[in-house]
């Protein structure tokens, strides 16, 4: 059987229609071959969302913006028609939010914890968050800002650096260099120096060794030393040096009242010193008794009378 022209023209032009419908259909957030729920949330502002808007729960589109309608208070009416094979908790939030910088808007679902899910028909609570754009303004100002800075520093460089700094920046430069010359000269007669110097600079390391060890045999002598000193003080602490100190002082005072006492007239060692009339008189009597003496030594017949046969007339 031999189909016309005509027929087939037909036919392709109800499948052109067909699919025309159905993807009109499709962009307008109609789900044709399975079925939906529809859920409803007011918002104060749609800025950004148009019909067919992604429905997104943590980045997965659960269903499309089917419908929008104003209502005469300046609010709108957002029409969603998400899958039935998706559950949405009856407290869920349809967020509007701002998926791109270009200012691009979708409606995403924080589900809510309620065991009991939303029915058909029924209205989420709304909520905006504010565009990327909007977040990025105060990071704009800074930037803004932090620019008008550079552009000050960089003007204020491009003034610094003139012919005359770059002038003083080469003699800089070149002052450098002749100083690090200078430096290198003076480091390599410093090494011709200490080259010249090696035996005198190992002689001085003898020496120091040598001292070292003198020193060290001195240590080992003050450790003796001080071991001695600590005996000592360790005896002198044992010792009863309060008794001592209590006999001398005793013996001291005993010494100042025996000195007391010579130096008062009452005593008669007391009156020796210090009476002179009777001092003169002891001397006096001293030196009669000495003439005494030396008169009978010379002349013994005027103190001592004696016979052996007896006086004359007996």
């Amino acid at each position: 059987m031999k189909i016309s022209n005509e027929t087939k023209i037909g036919a392709l032009t109800a499948v052109a229609i067909t699919v025309l419908i159905l993807g009109y259909s499709f962009l307008k957030g109609n789900d044709v071959f399975s079925g939906s729920n529809k859920f409803y949330a007011v918002y104060r502002s749609v800025e950004g969302l148009t019909i067919s808007k992604p429905i997104l729960v943590n980045g997965f589109q659960i269903g499309r913006v089917s419908k929008m309608e104003l209502q005469q208070n300046g609010q709108t009416i957002v029409e969603f028609k998400v899958d039935k094979q998706y559950n949405v908790p009856e407290n869920t939030l349809a967020k509007l939010q701002s998926t791109d910088l270009l200012g691009g808007k979708a409606i995403v679902f924080e589900l809510g914890n309620s065991t009991k899910y939303a029915e058909d028909q029924d209205t989420l609570r709304a909520d905006i968050q504010g565009s990327l754009a909007e977040s990025l303004q105060p990071i704009q100002k800074k930037a803004e800002v932090l620019i008008t800075k550079v552009d000050s520093a960089l003007a204020a460089i491009n003034h610094i650096m003139n012919p005359r700094f770059q002038a003083n920046v080469d003699r800089s430069f070149a002052s450098i260099a002749n100083s690090l010359q200078t430096l290198e000269g003076t480091t390599k007669k410093i090494d011709a120096i200490v080259g010249a110097q090696s035996s005198h600079i190992n002689g001085i390391m003898t020496n120091a060794e040598a001292v070292s060890a003198n020193l060290k045999t001195s240590t080992a002598k003050l450790n003796g030393i001080s071991a001695n000193f600590e005996r000592f003080s360790n005896d002198l602490a044992n010792s009863n040096i309060k008794g001592t100190l209590d006999n001398a002082n005793k013996a001291t005072a005993d010494l100042s009242a025996t000195m007391a006492k010579v130096n008062s007239k009452d005593g008669s060692l007391g009156l020796l010193l210090n009476d002179t009339k009777m001092y003169d008189n002891l001397t006096a009597a001293s030196a009669n008794l000495n003439n005494l003496f030396i008169d009978l030594k010379a002349h013994p017949s005027r103190y001592v009378h004696f016979s052996v046969f007896g006086k004359k007339g007996d």
